[in-house]
């Protein structure tokens, strides 16, 4: 297995934040040439990256989380999510291959047939499964939940939804270098934007982070999908720094960005009545991918960014291209 560009870049963080490959890389990019005539559009797709039971952009975060809860002497991954969460299927998967256990606070969102599917995975995948309802109960239930899962005196690690700490938000840092490199050796023009869901953060600041260290002037675009949280540009932007001062304190000699939130693009305008409801704007976004790309997207995440790419596209928002769309299901 390859070092992540990220220890090739700044060598004293081999030592410092360790890493764990879960997935092959480089994922691959092409152009999308049927989707609109406004603008070209280009994909890079992250749905194969995972060698475990799911795949997507998940896994990059968990590359670096598993490594840090190892070290920390955790024995359990305590995180939350909806009730098709896929951040806590792939984090249940890939914590059992590492020897840790999983245990997730599930939150309601409407119940359709993927998250039906998901839920069965869920069940599946040996974690253990708290079904809290709500944001509210969730927070009341946490002391419990911690005491719960603690193990030899080892509270469990705990994760936000989507597992966007610093350290997760490591795994799109790393994706930019990748992007870079791929810019680089010809296999895509330099986008001016970079779309990507945004439903809990991690992906979009560690982008936007890592395409300013690598050189990139990409502009990144979040569509946000998720209501529970804050997630305006002001919020990715704090995470991305608070993930360059991370970066810093394990010794990378790394140039300060001065990003601000008039860096990042945020748009609220797909998500619809709220998490995981379903718009007709992502309905005709799926449909049309299917149809004219081969790519597998969803409704929760994928279809809204898509749509919402579709649409900026077309009012001139994405100029001046071309633009990059960020695929990050990962069906199995």
């Amino acid at each position: 297995m390859s070092r992540p560009l990220l220890h090739r870049h700044f060598p004293p963080l081999a030592d410092s934040l360790p890493h764990l490959r879960l997935g092959r890389e480089p994922t691959p990019v092409r152009r999308l040439t049927a989707l609109t005539a406004t603008l070209p559009v280009w994909c890079k797709d992250e749905s194969g990256y995972g060698e475990g039971g799911w795949g997507g952009n998940k896994i990059r975060k968990l590359e670096w989380i598993l490594p840090d809860a190892r070290r920390r002497g955790a024995r359990t991954l305590l995180t939350v999510g909806g009730l098709g969460t896929n951040w806590g299927l792939a984090a249940a998967l890939y914590a059992r291959e590492q020897g840790l256990a999983t245990a997730i606070a599930l939150i309601d969102q409407p119940v359709d047939d993927h998250v039906r599917a998901q839920l069965a995975r869920l069940h599946r995948s040996g974690a253990t499964l708290h079904f809290t309802r709500t944001k509210r109960r969730t927070v009341a239930a946490a002391p419990w939940l911690f005491l719960r899962h603690s193990s030899g005196g080892r509270l469990p690690y705990f994760l936000p939804a989507g597992g966007s700490t610093p350290v997760g938000t490591l795994g799109y840092v790393e994706a930019a270098f990748e992007l870079a490199a791929q810019v680089a050796s010809g296999e895509l023009p330099e986008p001016s934007h970079v779309v990507t869901a945004v439903g809990s953060g991690g992906t979009a600041a560690g982008l936007a982070l890592g395409l300013r260290l690598a050189g990139l002037r990409s502009r990144v675009v979040g569509v946000v999908v998720n209501d529970t949280l804050r997630l305006d540009a002001p919020a990715i932007v704090a995470l991305a720094g608070r993930t360059e001062r991370l970066l810093r304190r394990r010794g990378a000699d790394v140039a300060r960005t001065g990003l601000t939130a008039a860096d990042v693009t945020v748009v609220r305008d797909w998500l619809g009545p709220g998490y995981g409801h379903a718009t007709p704007e992502a309905a005709r976004a799926l449909a049309l991918a299917a149809a004219t790309t081969s790519l597998e997207l969803e409704p929760v995440y994928t279809g809204k960014a898509l749509a919402a790419l579709l649409a900026m596209a077309d009012d001139r928002r994405l100029d001046p291209g071309p633009v990059l769309f960020l695929n990050t299901n990962g069906p199995r």
